[in-house]
């Protein structure tokens, strides 16, 4: 049997709103929803030929509960006979649908499917699910990590630690990425990836809510810990925003997709997962990237376009700071400090950008990656075709 090309046809997403924005007010389902109809609607295809719908989605409960992908697709209109299911990789979990998609097409399970990502936390908030009986950690797990249980933002400083990155780094950090996110907005560099939402009061959102043209870095400068004394680094300033949106990509066998005459975006070239330090666990990016050089036999310096989710700022500096890309090839569009982090929506969110910047710019190999809860991590490499 010939091996199987997995491609992408297309990918969209919403804009993101910011905690208690303009997109608190869209149940989950119907969010993911205008996602998954624009994605048909655009890449031209016929929606009951869909083998399978992938999504991601970290807080499963209330809203976000019962196989919110499978809703979402209902909710959209599309056919009742195209089945989905919905995974959990917490941050990660939609860059992991992606993974499962584009695996199950290079199979032989799928010739099309799609993968996509949905969080709507203004109304489904970090570590809702997280609640009920003696909580998700039990004595088995707390004994095998002595009974060690640290916030994201204690690791993230310990990362910063480590590493040698200071509260100046990552204020910096964060600023540019405010800056390059208004700056890619203003040239109309995200148009072709977000679909407008028409919100109850008539008015069409366009763009992505978190990003802070007026910040400076007096500004982060002054922001105290968002935790506490052990944690002196990491502010609001410097880590990700809580955030509503959501996003999906259409993931197609190549001959498929040509018999089709479906459009033809990129290839995956690449797809890795790890695992970490379960107790610091915001380490797995680094990891993950040395074991996809490793397997892969590429380098650094062949990607044009790169994307390590800002969770914090300490991550992604933790990753330049070992990995080395050219600055200006780095998040380039800024990242998850600017344009904010709805959880389950992210892995694809910032794949669609990915996508786009690598053929805005005419570049070849995009290479992303993204810390995960539980100290996790995937990679994933894609080549341009369009």
């Amino acid at each position: 049997m010939s091996p199987r090309e997995a491609v992408i046809v297309d990918a969209v997403r919403t804009p993101i709103g910011r905690r208690n924005g303009s997109l608190a007010t869209f149940h989950p389902n119907d969010l993911l929803a205008i996602a998954l109809k624009a994605l048909v609607e655009r890449s031209g295809v016929d929606p009951g030929v869909v083998d399978d719908v992938v999504g991601g989605c970290v807080s499963q409960v209330g809203e976000q509960s019962t196989n919110t992908t499978r809703n979402g697709w209902i909710a959209a209109g599309l056919p009742w006979h195209v089945p989905a299911t919905t995974v959990d990789r917490q941050c990660g979990s939609s860059q992991q649908a992606v993974h499962f998609a584009a695996q199950g097409v290079m199979a032989g399970s799928y010739d099309i499917a799609v993968a996509c990502g949905v969080e709507v936390m203004s109304r489904v908030p970090l570590a809702s699910n997280a609640r009920g009986g003696d909580g998700p950690f039990s004595p088995g797990f707390m004994a095998a990590v002595d009974g060690k249980l640290l916030t994201q933002f204690e690791c993230s400083q310990i990362l910063a630690d480590k590493f040698g990155i200071t509260r100046e780094d990552m204020d910096e950090f964060s600023l540019q990425s405010h800056q390059r996110a208004a700056a890619a907005t203003d040239a109309g560099k995200f148009a072709n990836e977000i679909v407008p939402v028409t919100l109850a009061d008539g008015r069409v959102m366009t763009a992505d809510e978190g990003i802070r043209r007026d910040t400076s870095l007096e500004r982060l400068a002054a922001l105290p810990s968002a935790w506490n004394e052990t944690t002196p680094g990491i502010t609001a300033g410097n880590a990700s925003q809580v955030s509503d949106g959501a996003a999906a990509m259409l993931i197609a066998d190549r001959e498929t997709a040509e018999r089709l005459g479906l459009p033809i975006r990129a290839r995956f070239v690449h797809l890795s997962v790890g695992g970490d330090d379960a107790v610091n666990v915001l380490s797995a990016p680094n990891p993950v990237t040395r074991r996809m050089l490793e397997r892969s036999g590429m380098k650094i310096d062949e990607f044009d376009a790169v994307e390590c989710n800002e969770a914090f700022a300490a991550i992604a500096l933790m990753w330049s700071k070992e990995f080395k890309p050219e600055p200006e090839r780095y998040n380039g569009w800024g990242g998850a400090i600017a344009i904010g982090h709805p959880l389950g929506a992210s892995g694809v969110r910032i794949m669609t950008t990915l996508l786009n910047r690598l053929e805005d710019g005419g570049g070849r190999y995009g290479f992303q990656t993204m810390c995960e809860g539980g100290g996790m991590a995937n990679a994933t490499v894609i080549e341009r075709l369009s």
